[in-house]
């Protein structure tokens, strides 16, 4: 992949920009690569070049990546001011469910086709689905879709007011529970242990819904990047962002760990284990 300047918007050349239209609502994807789909949901406030970097290594696992745009602008570095506003807007948005405790967001029944869809174009067992921060939590509600298997929770922020709530309807986590058991599935999870939008209460709430199907990996603070965009270094005081932000990109680290273990995954879940663009993991080491 070639080395590309994380301070600078991404033109996204290397995707291919469509409009997708799912029960009548219409959105752009940027999509790239070939083999089992993964959905990429980025992080708040936007496709910056930091997702657009995550998501080019999905696809050079072996993986045909859907990134939806779901708010800010497509590639840009955020701003501080721009990039509140995006998250002051997404927070009051009727797709989304900022602040409220057992119910899942509108736009993860948008998001649930779209993995139907991208099964249909993709072929293979199913489909994977990551989430950051604000979209951190819309990969579980995605499991009411039978082509979803490989479910990736990085730092869950919502609900915004309760670190212990979970953004997902009650019957509805049910019913994810059961599918889980039934088929044997695992939902993973990240967070840093001093992450204040993602904090312990959350992963334990997980854990009490989901059993030993949620698998939950916690990182040092010590781990996180320091030389951050203008919006993660005025609204974001502690770290964060697992595999974008916060990542340092170099061999070790326990972030670049973190990713490899995330691709090894959706490599485990929709590839059979077989090496598609990246080194082979045994099944068990993700649980």
């Amino acid at each position: 992949m070639p080395n590309r300047s994380m301070k600078q918007d991404d033109p996204l050349d290397d995707f291919t920009r469509r409009e997708i239209t799912l029960d009548g609502i219409a959105k752009a994807v940027f999509v790239t690569g070939a083999g089992p789909a993964v959905i990429v949901m980025a992080e708040m406030p936007g496709i910056s070049p930091h997702v657009a970097r995550f998501a080019r290594w999905v696809r050079d696992a072996g993986f045909a990546v859907y990134m939806p745009s779901l708010f800010g602008r497509d590639g840009a570095v955020p701003g501080a001011e721009e990039g509140a506003a995006v998250f002051q807007r997404a927070c009051v948005s009727a797709e989304f469910r900022a602040m409220t405790s057992n119910e899942s967001s509108p736009v993860t029944k948008w998001l649930r086709a779209l993995a139907r869809l991208a099964h249909a174009e993709c072929g293979g067992p199913g489909v994977g689905a990551i989430g950051m921060c604000f979209t951190g939590n819309f990969a579980l509600t995605m499991m009411l879709e039978p082509a979803m298997l490989a479910p990736v929770l990085s730092q869950p922020s919502l609900p915004l007011n309760n670190p212990a709530g979970l953004e997902i309807a009650s019957d509805e986590i049910k019913a994810v529970r059961e599918r889980l058991d039934r088929e044997n599935l695992t939902v993973m999870g990240y967070r840093f242990a001093g992450d204040k939008f993602c904090m312990a209460q959350r992963f334990a709430a997980y854990s009490q819904a989901l059993g030993d199907r949620f698998v939950g990996r916690v990182l040092p603070d010590s781990a996180a990047n320091a030389d951050l965009a203008p919006f993660f270094a005025r609204h974001v005081p502690t770290p964060h962002s697992v595999v974008t932000a916060h990542l340092i990109d170099e061999a070790g680290q326990p972030t670049i760990v973190a990713r490899d273990e995330i691709l090894a995954f959706f490599r485990w879940r929709l590839a059979g284990g077989r090496k598609i663009g990246g080194p082979d993991v045994a099944a068990g080491a993700t649980r």
